[in-house]
């Protein structure tokens, strides 16, 4: 009887533990590890020299912190953007080569984020937060926009990133051929084929047409 109650219990965890792995492995879990927010996290370090870890405004015991919420910032604009069907802003962010990242909404977008942050979390006024902010992000999204085209660079890689801030609704679809074929003009005047309208769609869930965007850049 006692074996058999410590089968029971043995049987009970182990299918705890598939379901915890099984939720471990979903996007929107928070126990998943994202690898592009870990590289994410050492390129804003690389970049971050004079605006956070030789900054006085930030003690060095927050330096990391101050690090991920750099990178939090970064990540949430893109999703944001992609979630509320801004796909054309974020593919003109990776269809550049970083040239004019500044003046793209989802860049301007990352860099008030940040702000934000810096302030509540750290304490900074609008003027030192402001100065950080605007010197870090665009200097980060430059050089991921640079690493994503660059084919010997693997810390990055277009698809991954996509997949990941989309939360796996790009798994399947092309990424490359996808801003390709945005930086040539999407919008085809309503003759049935996948236009801007359907991109923005696939990518905020309403409407039918994720078959036949994942058809149009397989």
């Amino acid at each position: 009887m006692l074996q058999q109650h410590h089968r029971l219990l043995s049987v009970h965890f182990n299918v705890q533990d598939s379901i915890t792995d099984t939720y471990s492995n979903d996007y929107n879990s928070p126990n998943k590890l994202i690898p592009m927010i870990e590289n994410l996290n050492s390129l804003v370090k690389q970049n971050a020299d004079d605006t956070i870890i030789k900054n006085t405004a930030i003690p060095d015991a927050q330096n990391e912190a101050a690090v991920q919420e750099a990178s939090s910032a970064i990540e949430q604009s893109l999703k944001t953007s992609l979630s509320g069907g801004k796909v054309n802003e974020v593919a003109n962010l990776f269809n550049g080569n970083g040239e004019n990242v500044t003046a793209n909404p989802v860049t301007q977008q990352a860099t008030g984020n940040f702000i934000d942050r810096l302030q509540s979390r750290f304490g900074l006024n609008l003027q030192q937060a402001g100065s950080i902010a605007n010197n870090l992000i665009p200097t980060v999204l430059q050089r991921l926009v640079q690493k994503a085209k660059d084919p010997a660079d693997s810390s990055f890689d277009l698809q991954k990133i996509f997949n990941e801030v989309s939360e796996g609704k790009t798994k399947g679809l092309n990424v490359q051929s996808m801003l390709a074929n945005m930086k040539g003009g999407m919008d085809r005047d309503g003759d049935g084929d996948v236009d801007l309208q359907d991109l923005k769609a696939f990518f905020t869930g309403s409407g039918g047409v994720v078959d036949k965007v994942k058809g149009l850049f397989k």
